[in-house]
């Protein structure tokens, strides 16, 4: 029997329960870092690491969309507790201009969270700058309560 969902885990928590989890993306040089994890919202750091580059010294598309399904999958941890079975069912990004050569900061704000779906939306900016570099829309299945 399983047991039940623990409600609003923080920054701290989130970021232990995922590095044990997703160790390629939450721990090492260019792991991403949890700033915000509250009820609804999330705020997500990419570090900027040559890891994360693409040609011509930029990050990578691939790494910005990770980034998004990333904040968004905190977001939605940190409202209903630990469900790390909860899966992306959609991702759309846009990516808007190029990003600087800093660290990119992801912004989410869950904009619909029911029984079984979750819907938000993921601003990117690069740090320091109010430039929105990338906008992103998507929905998570949630699994049932057992």
């Amino acid at each position: 029997m399983n047991a039940p969902r623990q409600l609003q885990l923080g920054p701290d928590e989130l970021t232990r329960l995922l590095a044990n989890e997703f160790p390629q993306n939450f721990t090492g040089q260019g792991a991403l870092a949890i700033e915000v994890a509250a009820p609804m919202v999330a705020r997500v750091r990419l570090p900027y690491a040559e890891r994360h580059l693409r040609p011509g010294g930029t990050i990578s598309g691939p790494s910005m969309f990770g980034l998004a399904d990333s904040a968004l999958y905190v977001a939605i941890l940190a409202t209903i507790g630990w469900v790390p079975l909860a899966v992306t069912t959609n991702l759309t990004i846009n990516f808007l201009s190029k990003p600087g050569q800093r660290d990119l900061i992801a912004e989410c704000r869950l904009i619909k969270l029911g029984k079984s779906l979750a819907v938000g939306e993921v601003y990117l900016r690069s740090d320091g700058d109010a430039t929105v570099v990338a906008h992103a829309t998507g929905t998570y299945s949630i699994p049932p309560r057992r």
